[in-house]
């Protein structure tokens, strides 16, 4: 393991990790009261997916190749409806609480579920598998270690994401959810875009 396969594997981690310091942000927002110890919670799931992700694709490349090439352009697609489908329903129940419900009791009921955060790692880590044919040509081992940077510097960018959300949080409240819901979205549409666009 020399200093050029860590610093590929850290630029890898911190390209990998943008969808999901936005949605960290976007989840602080909403829950601007959100302590330490949940902020490594959540982090520490975006990084657990980050390093399954591209883990899973390489172990697919070197078994079942011929299949994951198959659904590889249908990957972008999920990772959008999920995030669409997540952001949406905050979005609206943001719009309804405005109407509903004070601020305080908005900020509780958008407090972030451990169904919506599994949803939102498989989300934003999901074209992480495609990074199994980045590193198919490493080893195991080295393969093994790739992942586990990328894991830890996702980590390491959606706790200052989480951080960030969490101060813009305590000015956003009452419209949490409409931002966060805007981003989720925002985010699912960026996926789709860049994979057909971007060569």
């Amino acid at each position: 393991m020399n200093i050029l396969f860590v610093a590929n594997s850290i630029l890898l981690g911190a390209g990998l990790a943008m969808d999901a310091f936005s949605v960290s942000c976007a989840n602080a927002i909403r829950e601007p009261g959100m302590r330490v110890p949940r902020m490594v919670c959540i982090a520490g799931v975006y990084g657990i997916f980050q390093f399954l992700m591209p883990m899973a694709g390489w172990a697919c490349v070197h078994t079942v190749k011929e299949s994951f090439s198959a659904v590889q352009d249908y990957i972008p697609w999920a990772a959008c409806l999920m995030l669409v489908l997540i952001g949406g329903k905050m979005l609206l129940e943001g719009i309804k609480s405005r109407s509903t419900v004070s601020a305080e009791d908005s900020t509780e009921a958008g407090k972030l579920t451990v169904s919506v955060l599994l949803l939102q790692g498989i989300a934003t880590s999901i074209d992480a598998l495609s990074v199994g044919f980045t590193i198919a040509g490493y080893g195991v081992t080295m393969a093994l270690a790739a992942c586990l940077i990328i894991g830890a510097v996702t980590f390491v960018i959606c706790m200052g994401g989480l951080a960030i959300g969490r101060r813009a949080g305590r000015v956003l409240t009452g419209k949490a959810d409409i931002i966060g819901g805007i981003i989720l979205i925002g985010i699912g549409l960026e996926i789709v875009i860049t994979h057909f666009i971007v060569p």
